[in-house]
């Protein structure tokens, strides 16, 4: 944790409390379809409001692009709120104006405040210092509990922190940044990665990363794909990236030279469409020119266990396939299988991986399972993220 300082070492009692949270929850027609990050944030806001703070709560939601958009408000999160807590939130009509102004000042015990979303403000992404200004405002003490958002230099996350002298993070990054320092610095070996999604372009970095740190690193999803591509396997119609075949020859061959078990796919389930009613199991070297593979095959979830069991430290990011249609989920639930009954510490990041962990109602025999997709990838890669090192920075502005 270094210099950091949790909710819990912080002077709240009686004083306004900005936690920049992470209601960015998937809607569908304005409800909510997963209410888990507003449920990841109960522990810090509960601990608040025991302590008698008055809680101002901000978060972004969407990509409007610092426009008004309705469908985009946090009105469903801030109702969803209110029944997880049992106690009135109060959204405000913007996220700075005097109307806002006024809400926040008149929080009474028991009563949360709720900015409208973060992003109807373009200053928000643009990391403007005058925006951050308006938002200090209405606060004495900062709390980040925002770890989705804490690789993001935006001004509530990085800009803001260092108005307030009195500043830390809540119970969810804590617990988020010990798991998560734990692999990156101590992870009990062996370790084992498993990657998965789309493209190697968007986890080269953690990829190098952890080619440095694992006894083995299990490799899925579409990504699989330019790998098996690379060692001159036929694809047919599978989604890769060309530009990478030779950073993937490269990587491979630095895991040979490191001793570390590159595992790449042994069977594939393919079809001729992502809408395809079922799959069919194939060799890797069997790919019909009018398929493409949409979801590793059971040889491969067998090896993959294999792999996983021993392990006494074990990451996983990233689905093993087209998780989101049926006939190409099997491949993402059996890893996260494997990875519940491996007795290791166990994290698992990413939200079509943490999905899969959760519609196998396996998260509870999970030791972690985070909140942030591309923040855990970058912390995991070594970077400092700006919500970190804004609450960190002993300076006031």
């Amino acid at each position: 944790m270094g210099s950091l300082r949790s909710i819990e070492d912080l002077a709240i009692e009686g004083r306004r409390v900005f936690v920049r949270v992470d209601f960015n929850v998937p809607l569908d027609d304005g409800r909510i379809t997963d209410d888990s990050r507003i449920r990841a944030a109960l522990p810090t806001l509960r601990h608040a409001l025991e302590r008698g703070a008055h809680l101002v709560l901000a978060s972004h939601a969407g990509r409007p692009k610092g426009e008004r958009k309705p469908s985009l408000s946090l009105e469903p999160m801030g109702a969803r709120l209110a029944e997880l807590l049992d106690a009135e939130v109060l959204l405000t009509d913007d996220c700075v104006s005097e109307a806002a102004g006024k809400i926040v000042g008149d929080l009474r015990d028991g009563q949360v405040a709720l900015l409208e979303n973060l992003r109807f403000n373009v200053g928000e992404e643009k990391n403007d210092e005058g925006f951050a200004r308006e938002l200090a405002k209405l606060a004495d003490v900062y709390v980040n509990d925002a770890f989705g958002a804490a690789h993001r230099a935006h001004a509530s996350v990085a800009a803001l922190p260092q108005l307030i002298s009195e500043r830390g993070i809540g119970l969810l990054m804590k617990a988020e940044v010990q798991s998560l320092q734990r692999l990156r610095e101590d992870a009990p070996r062996p370790f084992v990665a498993i990657l998965g999604g789309a493209k190697v372009s968007d986890k080269i970095g953690v990829l190098e990363a952890l080619l440095e740190r694992v006894d083995a690193l299990l490799i899925g999803g579409a990504m699989a794909n330019t790998f098996l591509a690379a060692k001159g396997l036929s694809m047919g119609k599978s989604l890769l990236e060309e530009d990478k075949l030779a950073l993937a020859r490269t990587l491979m061959q630095r895991a040979d030279e490191r001793g570390v078990d590159l595992l790449l796919p042994k069977d594939l389930v393919v079809a001729d469409a992502i809408d395809a009613e079922r799959g069919q199991v194939v060799e890797i070297s069997q790919v019909p020119g009018d398929a493409m593979a949409l979801d590793i095959g059971p040889a491969t979830v067998d090896a993959y266990r294999d792999a996983i069991m021993p392990a006494r430290a074990l990451f996983w990011n990233g689905p093993m396939g087209l998780f989101e249609r049926e006939p190409f989920s099997r491949g993402s639930i059996g890893v996260a299988q494997a990875g519940a009954e491996c007795p290791g510490f166990t994290v698992v990041g990413g939200g079509d991986s943490v999905a899969a962990v959760n519609q196998a109602q396996l998260a509870a025999r999970y030791d972690h399972v985070s909140t942030g997709g591309g923040a855990s990838l970058e912390y995991l890669e070594g970077k400092e993220l700006p919500g970190l090192s804004a609450v960190r920075s002993a300076e006031v502005g």
